[in-house]
Order: C-alpha cells, then sequence, then structure tokens
C-alpha cells in the first residue's frame, strides 16, 4: 500500500494548504479584536475537529485522549503556540509577508528531520525546497511594507509547524485529531485574558465559526492526517502552495492586485511544488519514498 498511501498523503495536505489559505482573507474580514477571534475560532476549531474525530471513529475517538502520551500533548501545546503566533502575525504584518515567510518551512523542516529522527532528503526535494525559498526571496526581497515584530511572529509559527511536521513522523501513534482539538481549546484557552468582549454579532458569529471549521478544523485534520503517510519535507512542499493562494484570495475579495515580484515569487513556489509531486508520481522509486523508507518512517510503514 506504499503507493496509495502515499497518494492519500498528497491529497489531503493539499486540500489542508488550501484550506489554511483562506486564514488572512477571514481576519480582513473580521473586526473583532484578535483576542476575541482566538477564543471563537479556539471553540469553533475544536468541536469542528471533534466531529470529525467522531465521524471517523465514533465514541472510540474519547479513548484516545487517555492514550494521547508525552508527545500527543507536545504536539497539541507547539500546535497552539503557532496558532497564536500566526493569527497576530496576519494582524501586524501583511497577509503577502506570512506567507511567504511560512514558504521556507521546507528548509527548516528538513534540518529538523534531519537533526532529530535522520530522514535524509532527496536531492529533486532539496532542489524544490531551494527553488521555493528562492521565490520568497524575490517576493520579499522588494517588499518595504512589512512588519518586523510581525515577520518574527510568522517565523514563529513556521517554526512550529516544522516541529509538527517532525514529531508526526517520529510518533506515528499520536492520536493526532484529538491532539489537533486539544490544540484549538488551548489557544482560545490562552488568548481568553486577551480578549476584549466575547459577545460579538451574529454575523462576526458566523464568520468566526467558518474561519475556525474552515482554517483550523478541517485544515487541520487534513494535515495531521497526511503529514503522517509523507516526508516531513514533502509535506512541507506541498503545503508551500498556500503561499501564493493567501494573497490571490485578498485579490479576489479586496482588490488588491499583487505585484510583479509576488507574481514572479509565486510562480517559483508553484514550479517547485508541482515539479517535485510530478517526478515523484513519474518514478515508482520516488527520493521522497526512498529517503523515507531508509528512516523507517516512509508511507507504507504505518
Amino acid at each position: 500500500m506504499p503507493d496509495a498511501n502515499h497518494r492519500l498523503g498528497l491529497a489531503l495536505v493539499s486540500a489542508s494548504a488550501l484550506a489554511w489559505s483562506t486564514a488572512g482573507l477571514f481576519t480582513r474580514f473580521i473586526e473583532v479584536d484578535t483576542g476575541t477571534m482566538l477564543v471563537w475560532r479556539g471553540v469553533f476549531g475544536a468541536l469542528g475537529i471533534l466531529a470529525i474525530a467522531f465521524a471517523l471513529q465514533g465514541r472510540a475517538a474519547l479513548h484516545d485522549f487517555a492514550r494521547m502520551g508525552a508527545p500527543g500533548w507536545i504536539f497539541a501545546i507547539v500546535s497552539a503556540l503557532g496558532m497564536l503566533c500566526y493569527i497576530n502575525a496576519l494582524r501586524i504584518t501583511t497577509v503577502a509577508h506570512v506567507s511567504f515567510i511560512y514558504a521556507t518551512v521546507p528548509l527548516v523542516a528538513a534540518a529538523l528531520a534531519w537533526l532529530a529522527i535522520g530522514e535524509r532528503p532527496g536531492r529533486s526535494a532539496l532542489v524544490a525546497s531551494f527553488v521555493s525559498l528562492l521565490g520568497v526571496g524575490v517576493i520579499v526581497g522588494l517588499g518595504v511594507e512589512g512588519n518586523l515584530f510581525g515577520d518574527l511572529l510568522a517565523f514563529a509559527m513556521t517554526l512550529s509547524l516544522a516541529v509538527m511536521m517532525v514529531i508526526s513522523r517520529r510518533y506515528r501513534g499520536i492520536p493526532t485529531l484529538p491532539a489537533a482539538s486539544l490544540s484549538a481549546i488551548l489557544s482560545g484557552m490562552i488568548a481568553l485574558p486577551f480578549a476584549d468582549n466575547l459577545v460579538v454579532s451574529l454575523p462576526d458569529l458566523g464568520l468566526l465559526a467558518a474561519f475556525g471549521l474552515v482554517n483550523s478544523a478541517i485544515g487541520l485534520a487534513l494535515f495531521t492526517l497526511g503529514a503522517r503517510l509523507l516526508p516531513a519535507i514533502e509535506t512541507a512542499l506541498i503545503g508551500a502552495v498556500e503561499t501564493p493562494l493567501a494573497p490571490i484570495w485578498i485579490w479576489l475579495f479586496f482588490a488588491e492586485i499583487p505585484s510583479g515580484a509576488t507574481l514572479i515569487g509565486g510562480a517559483l513556489v508553484f514550479v517547485a511544488v508541482v515539479g517535485h509531486i510530478l517526478r515523484q508520481n513519474s518514478n515508482s522509486e520516488g527520493e521522497g519514498t526512498v529517503y523515507a523508507d531508509e528512516g523507517g518512517n516512509g508511507p507504507g510503514s504505518s
């Protein structure tokens, strides 16, 4: 089943990238303060993930909370902190800057996976990650509209996601959906003291519900399931599709036309990701599968 698992992982992580790319759009539409947004996003995100867990596992999903163990709790805490950094970064700096900084995840995840679990990336994956980084350099190097603190928060979010990838690969027994649900609850609890007013209008409540369900529940559930079937660097490369998508949403709904640098850099990221996926599909002994199997964490070893 390695090939089938690999294709499923590709589909799940690609769908999660699409869901996550809407975060900037929701933060623009929703007018409540950041603390209130994080609380409600956490509530709806947790409920959505629990609903998915019950749909997949029935009442057995409740027992998974009891066997999360230390790796599961670490996963949930890192994810919660990443959520806090992510939403605050989107409110402080530009959506483009957050997205482009996030595109460095392939390099960060590859380094962490190599140091932590000895997972060696293949040559094509490394080339693709460097090309995607080049695309980020083209965009960020020509942009001066960002905020330094917001950019640092965006990198903290990037680091947290890379750590989550490595944890998912190293500890395959983690019940990922309960861990994801717990992370949403934790992020809301941490943000609660900073919320100005939890009483919001019905339109804002609807947007907050959609934010939590689409961007947190669906996105995180798909990612945590798909990341277990792919090498860490490949997961990050596919997730990099979010980089050009996020500014496109803003362009479509707020008429903010991307600059030439954004289009060129986004094209480089797309070429890197699509080229890598095509190479994997055309070669049954693709580099991603080889180096994953060498580390005992390949798509077919779950």
